[in-house]
């Protein structure tokens, strides 16, 4: 008896659960902040992945400039903005060094997660200089 009891309450919770579920994300459009000007690589970057995104979700995701400090006037917007996934942050190196170059800066690092690398930098080098490799 207690097994049936058991199973009718999963069953109601499973049931009254389905009128509660998401609406399908995005159902607006995104905004893509970009913290440096336009033109460059992260901007460039940024827009590449803003058009794809845009294919995919079926809304369209708008690239928006927001330069200066480094990066930090665009990453204090963003922080400013609501936490519900429709602003995303596109950020270089600068958002980890920021913190020991400024005195003060408008973020804590944890105040925002990745969700991907999208590109990385090589360093090199001249064929004369010495080094060949740095592992």
């Amino acid at each position: 008896m207690r097994i049936v009891i058991r199973s009718l309450a999963c069953l109601a919770a499973l049931v009254s659960a389905f009128p509660a579920s998401a609406q399908t994300y995005p159902t607006k459009p995104i905004r893509m902040i970009v913290t440096f000007a336009a033109g460059g690589p992260t901007d460039v970057i940024a827009r590449i992945i803003a058009q794809k995104a845009s294919e995919t979700f079926g809304q369209q995701v708008v690239v928006e400039n927001i330069a200066g400090a480094g990066g930090n006037i665009g990453l204090a917007n963003a922080l400013r903005a609501p936490a519900d996934g429709y602003t995303l942050v596109a950020v270089s190196t600068g958002f980890i060094v920021n913190p020991s170059l400024y005195s003060k800066v408008p973020y804590a690092i944890k105040d925002f997660a990745p969700i991907s690398l999208v590109a990385a930098s090589t360093v090199i080098r001249r064929p004369s200089f010495p080094i060949s490799s740095c592992s």
